[in-house]
């Protein structure tokens, strides 16, 4: 009987997952993200659109910032090209992005303001350099309050080749694929810093282009993979305040396997 229930919970969550639509919608700078938004489409055979700019980021990267932070501060997103699909035919969107100054980038902000989200489940995912893809799902939850926002994936640009493996897990968890998953442990809990752990920080950390901070303790979790780190990590801004980070690193398992940060949640 056991059996018989569980095969009809997988028949009845296969066929409403074929019965759901869905569009993988995303803005490209660099291609980072347009790789993740084809991995996604791939995975799902869902549809897929790119979102564009009628007047691109042409520039370099400080230029694009620059471009990027003045729309901010005045407050006049960039003009988009028109859609091709339709969001209102769609279930489920999975929205993606690059983030810009921790947050979605800006021709985000003027899809967000133009598109009707309303009922609609929104999965975003998004590329970074640190960190990012927090601090924007909830500025997704404030710009479109009627929308469902589900959890996200991010991934960083320079780990970008590990896309396709961690989306595999990640559709497969959220039920957007089928197929089953074993689920990873919990993080241990918080502990001093040894200095093995810290050598394991400064060698996944130190080359980053920015100082991330001190890690002042550490919780970790074995996987069939390697080894995961949870860092609690003091650092000061440019204001001399100091600030309280996560940051989580992960180690393969080859012995010349090196330790790589994953992203810093602030």
């Amino acid at each position: 009987m056991k059996k018989l229930l569980l095969s009809l919970v997988a028949m009845v969550a296969a066929t409403t997952l074929s019965a759901q639509k869905m569009l993988v919608l995303y803005y490209s700078e660099t291609g980072t993200t347009k790789t993740v938004a084809q991995e996604l489409q791939k995975q799902l055979g869902a549809d897929i659109e790119a979102i564009e700019c009628v007047k691109p980021y042409t520039g370099n990267f400080q230029e694009t910032m620059q471009r990027g932070q003045r729309e901010m501060q005045s407050g006049q997103t960039p003009e988009l090209k028109p859609l091709k699909k339709k969001i209102a035919d769609y279930d489920i969107i999975f929205l993606g992005y690059p983030i810009w100054f921790s947050n979605y980038a800006m021709p985000i902000a003027t899809l967000v303001k133009e598109q009707d989200f309303a009922g609609k489940k929104v999965v975003p995912f998004c590329s970074f350099g640190s960190g990012g893809l927090n601090t924007s799902t909830d500025a997704l939850k404030k710009a479109l309050p009627k929308a469902q926002i589900q959890a996200g994936y991010g991934v960083r640009t320079a780990r970008v080749a590990a896309a396709a493996k961690e989306l595999d897990r990640f559709l497969k968890e959220n039920g957007y694929k089928k197929g089953t998953v074993t689920k990873l442990p919990d993080y241990s809990a918080q502990k001093p810093v040894t200095e093995k752990e810290k050598a394991i920080f400064d060698a996944a950390c130190s080359s980053y282009q920015f100082p991330l901070g001190t890690p002042s303790s550490v919780g970790k979790r074995s996987t069939p993979d390697g080894t995961d780190y949870k860092f609690t990590v003091k650092s000061r801004g440019m204001n001399g305040e100091e600030s309280t980070s996560i940051i989580y690193v992960t180690v393969g398992k080859a012995a010349d396997a090196k330790p790589e940060f994953t992203q810093v949640v602030r």
